[in-house]
C-alpha cells in the first residue's frame, strides 16, 4: 500500500553491450537462410499438362522438360519457362469472327481467287498446340502471326486450283486436309515448334455483288438434284416391274413352245403308228378312214356306201343299222 506523498522508486534500464560473437552468429544464420532459399529456387515443378524449357545465361540447356519435380541451377543462372503443350490455341484467317456481327467488313483479308477466276470470301479457323517448346519460344517473335501467314498462303494456293462451285460444295473437306498437311510441313521446315490440330473453313461465300446469282445457281443445282433423284426413284420402280413382266412373258412363251413341241411329237408319233397300220391293209383302212372322216364332217346324216356298180358295201355299215333299199 502506497501512502500519499510517498515517492515511488523508478527502474531505469541501462543498455548493455552485446557479446562480440552474437551479432556475427545472427548474420551467418540470415546469410545461410538466404543461401538456402537461393539454392531452393532451382527446384521447380512441371504440371501434367505442361513442358518446360531451361536456359542457362540465355542458352537453351534443356529443350524439353517433362512433367514432374526437377532441379536446376538457381536463378538467375538458370531460367525455367513453362508451356501448356496440351492447350489448343486458335487463330482466324480471313477476318475475326466478330467482324460480321459488329458490321465491320474486311474484304481484302477474306478474298481469295479461285481457279475459274472468281472471287470468294473465306473465313478459316486454325487450332494448334505447342509441339517443340524450345522452338516455339525462340524461333519466331510472333508464332501466331507466322502460323497465320503460312496457313493463308496454303489456302490461297489450294483455292486457286479449284473452281468456285467445288469450293462452296463438294471439295471443302479435301481442301481443309490439304491445307493442314502442307502448312504443317512448312511449319516443320521453319522450326516453329507448332503442331496443327485442325484447319476448318467456317464460312465460304461469294461476293455480295454476286450473291443473288450464286443463290440462283445453288437453287437450280438443288432442283436438278431433286429431279434426278425423282427420275431415279421412278426408274427403280418401273424397271423391276418391266423385268418381272418380261420374265413372265418369257416363261409363258417357253411353256407354249414346249407344249407345241410335245403336241407335234405326239401327232407325229400317232401318224406314224396309223401309217404303219394303214400299210398292212391299205384298202380296208382307207375306206374306214374315209367313213370316219365323213362321220366327222356329216355327223347327223345317216349314210350308206354303194360302190361304182351299185352294190351296197356292208363292211363299213355301223353296227345295229340296217341298210335301206333304194
Amino acid at each position: 500500500m502506497t501512502l500519499i506523498g510517498e515517492e515511488r522508486p523508478v527502474l531505469v534500464q541501462v543498455p548493455t553491450e552485446p557479446k562480440p560473437g552474437f551479432e556475427w552468429t545472427r548474420r551467418r544464420k540470415i546469410a545461410a537462410g538466404l543461401a538456402a532459399l537461393w539454392v531452393l529456387s532451382g527446384v521447380y515443378i512441371v504440371a501434367a499438362d505442361q513442358q518446360a524449357v531451361v536456359t542457362r545465361l540465355g542458352k537453351v540447356v534443356e529443350p524439353r522438360v517433362m512433367p514432374g519435380i526437377h532441379i536446376s541451377l538457381p536463378w538467375p543462372i538458370d531460367q525455367v519457362t513453362k508451356l501448356k503443350v496440351r492447350q489448343l490455341q486458335r487463330l482466324v484467317v480471313g477476318g475475326a469472327p466478330g467482324d460480321s456481327v459488329l458490321g465491320r467488313s474486311q474484304p481484302l483479308q477474306s478474298q481469295f481467287l479461285t481457279g475459274d477466276q472468281n472471287i470468294i470470301h473465306l473465313r478459316v479457323a486454325v487450332q494448334y498446340s505447342v509441339g517443340v517448346p524450345a522452338e516455339y519460344l525462340f524461333q519466331a517473335e510472333d508464332v501466331s502471326k507466322s502460323v497465320g501467314s503460312i496457313v493463308e498462303s496454303e489456302i490461297a494456293r489450294r483455292i486457286a486450283n479449284h473452281t468456285v462451285d467445288s469450293v462452296l460444295t463438294t471439295e471443302k473437306a479435301a481442301i481443309q486436309e490439304e491445307v493442314r498437311g502442307a502448312a504443317q510441313k512448312l511449319i516443320n521446315d521453319y522450326s516453329l515448334g507448332v503442331l496443327l490440330a485442325s484447319v476448318n473453313i467456317e464460312q465460304a461465300s461469294p461476293p455480295p455483288e454476286a450473291a443473288d446469282a450464286f443463290r440462283d445457281v445453288a437453287s437450280a443445282r438443288a432442283d436438278s438434284a431433286r429431279i434426278v433423284n425423282e427420275a431415279q426413284g421412278y426408274a427403280n420402280d418401273v424397271i423391276p416391274k418391266a423385268r418381272g413382266e418380261a420374265q413372265t412373258m418369257l416363261s409363258a412363251a417357253e411353256a407354249y413352245k414346249q407344249r407345241k413341241i410335245n403336241e407335234a411329237q405326239g401327232d407325229a408319233s400317232r401318224f406314224t403308228q396309223v401309217a404303219a397300220e394303214y400299210a398292212r391293209a391299205s384298202e380296208v383302212n382307207g375306206r374306214r378312214l374315209y367313213a370316219e372322216t365323213m362321220e366327222v364332217i356329216l355327223p347327223r346324216i345317216k349314210k350308206m356306201f354303194v360302190d361304182s356298180r351299185g352294190n351296197l358295201d356292208l363292211t363299213i355299215l355301223r353296227r345295229g343299222e340296217e341298210p335301206k333299199k333304194q
